[in-house]
Parts: structure tokens; sequence; C-alpha cells
């Protein structure tokens, strides 16, 4: 994690943006249609917009006696109409035996327990301006695959930024468990700016609850899951509904939530006509900026403010990040240069950028090329077929001998690994060794093993990857 962020206020004029856009273009009715959840899921659904289906809902103390509570199904979610930054809302994941229902951070609740949810709702304890309120059940949207392994038990959802029918931002909000499965970053969820064109994430931030400060973050807290360089599915078709959803509403200034249903594709969540802050501070961007670019554009279909919006703000977002945070934007494929430290001999070669391995690893006959050979050819005379036939027992004592014998001989030698793979054990070398990508120099201890039968003969991993930023979509270098 880095230092906490510090920004300009051309970034965080979030009172300017208030007066010159909420107050100009979100005129009171537009936002009390956003402020209604259920109004605004009408209208939506009335206007072919997907949105999750109303389970049930009750607006009266007499409702909460006569509501049928056995119709609930095992899982759902419980929202106040006129709930605020995620307030109030209750996800349920299943139900026991005992007829209890099972929220996400496992606390059972049963139906007196929704009961005292419902009133403190009715009596508006969850509301904007504390005003009396209404809730509703709907469907629990299903968890796409690809955002299993980012989300802790909510579903994730993206916040796109729509003015003059064109998208100007867009943010992926992941749900932790420090926000109780619930994606708002206030509390303690994540925020991951998204490239507009591409729909591939960026940067991304969290906050500190005990001091409300927002810090950068690049992988998912307490794993090595990365968090730039994903793909959003349906991007597209997102945008398209960010922008209708707008031309529907009349809600000059929106954020529009939306989550990917793995049946249904992308659903609406709900509208917002006054988005917060988060979402500039993930994609680094001052989004007053983006805003002045699109005012007085004549747009008037979808597809051309989905088309503009692309165009204007896609990979603008790859300048601002280098800036910001001094970090070169890569591609998953890089043409870079490798240099042995001890006798200078370098080789220019195609390297594959890989997140998901560790450490770096060449091919044995490009080490042996670069004047690494007399390192090699020690574990070129045990025969690699022998090899993936040892035992762990056996591969421990094999590289303790080496280690003793070798270690201290060579320089260049770092390091002798046991690798485990579908194969079988290896005994690998490691190797001193620098790598040039994009003007970074990167002092890296390279595993070296054969790779003739693969594209790549440099795979570069994320241990050598600290000040860089990896993006899926940049098209491949020249030459590679």
């Amino acid at each position: 994690m880095l230092n906490y962020l510090k920004f300009s206020k051309d970034v965080l004029g979030m009172n300017s943006r208030n007066l010159d856009y909420i107050r100009s273009f979100n005129k009171k009715r537009a936002k009390e249609t956003a402020d209604h959840k259920l109004n605004s899921k009408k209208i939506l659904k009335k206007n072919g917009l997907k949105v999750p289906d109303l389970i049930g809902k009750i607006e009266t103390f007499k409702d909460v006696e006569n509501f049928d509570w056995e119709k609930l199904p095992k899982s759902f979610v419980l929202k106040p109409n006129r709930g605020l930054g995620g307030e109030g809302i209750m996800v349920v994941y299943g139900k026991k035996k005992n007829g209890n229902w099972v929220k996400s951070d496992r606390q059972e609740v049963s139906i007196q327990d929704l009961k005292n949810h419902i009133l403190n709702i009715l009596e508006g304890n969850y509301s904007i301006s504390g005003v009396v309120d209404s809730a509703f059940f709907e469907e629990r949207v299903k968890i796409l695959k690809l955002f299993k392994q980012y989300s802790y038990r909510g579903i994730p959802d993206i916040r796109v930024i729509v003015f003059n029918n064109t998208p100007v931002m867009a943010m992926l909000r992941l749900p932790t468990k420090e926000s109780g499965g619930r994606a708002n970053l206030h509390l303690g969820g994540i925020c991951v700016g998204i490239d507009l064109n591409t729909g591939v994430t960026t940067t991304a931030i969290t906050r500190n609850l005990a001091t409300q400060q927002e810090f950068l973050i690049d992988q998912i807290p307490f794993t090595r899951l990365s968090l730039s360089g994903i793909s959003m599915p349906c991007w597209k078709e997102i945008l398209e509904m960010s922008v209708k959803a707008q031309q529907v509403t009349g809600i000059g200034f929106l954020g529009v939530d939306i989550m990917v249903d793995r049946d249904k594709g992308p659903v609406i969540a709900e509208l917002n006509a006054r988005p917060g802050l988060a979402i500039q501070i993930a994609n680094l961007a001052a989004l007053k900026y983006r805003l002045k670019k699109v005012e007085g554009l004549k747009i008037n279909t979808v597809k051309k403010g989905v088309r503009v919006g692309r165009d204007l703000f896609g990979g603008e977002i790859e300048e601002d990040i280098e800036d910001m945070t001094g970090k070169k934007v890569i591609g998953i494929f890089e043409k870079v240069t490798l240099k042995n430290i001890k006798s200078g001999v370098s080789k220019e070669e195609n390297a594959k950028i890989d997140t998901g391995a560790f450490s770096t690893s060449i091919s044995t006959d490009l080490a042996k090329k670069m004047g690494y050979d007399e390192v090699v050819k020690i574990f070129d005379s045990y025969d690699s077929k022998a090899q993936i036939r040892l035992t762990l027992e056996q591969a421990k004592k094999l590289t303790r001998e080496l280690k003793e014998k070798y270690l201290d001989k060579y320089d260049v030698l770092t390091n002798i690994l046991i690798v485990k793979s579908s194969n079988g054990i290896t005994v690998r070398p490691k190797i001193k060794i620098k790598i040039y990508i994009e003007n970074e120099i990167i002092d890296s201890h390279a595993t070296v093993h054969d790779r003739k039968d693969l594209k790549y003969k440099v795979i570069i991993g994320r241990q050598d990857l600290k000040n860089l930023i990896v993006d899926p979509s940049r098209i491949k270098r020249k030459n590679l």
C-alpha cells in the first residue's frame, strides 16, 4: 500500500462541481426521481432497462405486521427506499433449517430482526435528511464468476457518471470484509478507476476507517490479486445503459450504479443525483475538467454519446496515472532489454508481463547466450527427466548440496529453488540480472529453466513490477 493521497484543488473540486453541475442540471424533480428508488426502478423498467426484480415493499407500520414473511426467498436484498450511501441495506445469502436467514457477515437474521430493521427504515434512520421512508425487498443479483475472487460476500457494482448524454468517468466498487460486504468506500470498500474506452481497471483506492483518509493500493488486501487490468464484461452495453438511464429520467448530472448478474447480464441497481468524490480519486482525474469538455456538445443518440465519451477519455487516464503516481503503464507484452551485470552482455527480447507469476524467469538457452552458461551447465548435468521424478525430500537434499557447493563460488548465482509443477519437482538456479522496461531499470533475481517449447523466453513476474502498472488492454509494442 502507498502513502495517503494528497490531491490538488482541481481534482478535489467537490464544492465547485456541486454548485456548477448538481444545482444547475439536477432540478428538484430530477433529484426526487433518483432519491426514490422504487419510482426510478419503475421508470427504468418501463423504458426497457433491466433492474433487479422487486419482491415486495413495506410502506407503513401496519404493513410490517401484515407482510407474508414466508414468501421471502432464501436470498434477497432489503433496502430503504430513500437510503443514502449504502446505509440500511441488508444482504441475505441463504436460509437455515431453523427458519432464520444468513447475512453477508454470517450473522443469522430472524423475522423479528427483519421487522426491527424495517421499523428503523420507516422512521427515516437511513434516509436522506431523515425523512419518513419505506422499505422494499428485491432479488439478490448473482455474482459473476469473474468478480468472485475480488469480492467479499457481496456484489460489486460499476458506477458511471453521465453528463450531456455522454459517459465521462467510471469506477468499479468492490465489497470487502471491512465494509461488511457492501461496495461503498466510506464503509471500507475498494474503488477502482476504469479506462472509459477499454473498460479495463487502472488505479485503486480504499479508506482507512480510523483516519477516514484514502490511499492507493495495488492488490486486494492480504492477497496477491492485482486490481489493475480487470476487464469489465459487457462494457459497451453498460455505457449505453447509463446514457439511456439519463435520457429517460431527465437527470442532467447522473451517477448510474450497474451490477452484472450471472444470468441476466448488466442491471441498474440505482441512480444517484449526487455522486460522491470517490470516483475522481480512483481515476486520479478531475471530474470537472471532463464535464467541461462535453458541456455544450450536441449529443442526440445513445451510441454517439458512448462513442464521444470513449474517444475523449479513453487512454487519457493512463497519462494521468503516470503523472500523478510516477508509475509507467505497460501492457502484457513488452520488448525488454536484459543485461548480465557481471559480463555486461545484453539481449533485447520480447517478454510476457505476468502478474500471476511471483518472480521473473528466463529460458536456459537465453541465459547461456548472455554469459550465464557456466552456472546453467551445473544444472544441465542433472537430467531434467530424472529431476521431475524426485521426491520432495530428495529435492531438498539436492538443493542443500548445490547451495553448499556453488552459492559462494558464483556471484551471479543468488539462490537455488525447488519448483513444484504439474509435471513434477525440479531444482532451478536464480541469477542476478538487470531488466530495462520503458526506462525503468529493475535489479532482478530471475529463475532459469527450459522454455524452448514456449513462445516467450522471458516472463516478468509481479515481484519486479512494483513501480509499473500493467494494463492488459494496451496494444502490443512495435516489433513484438
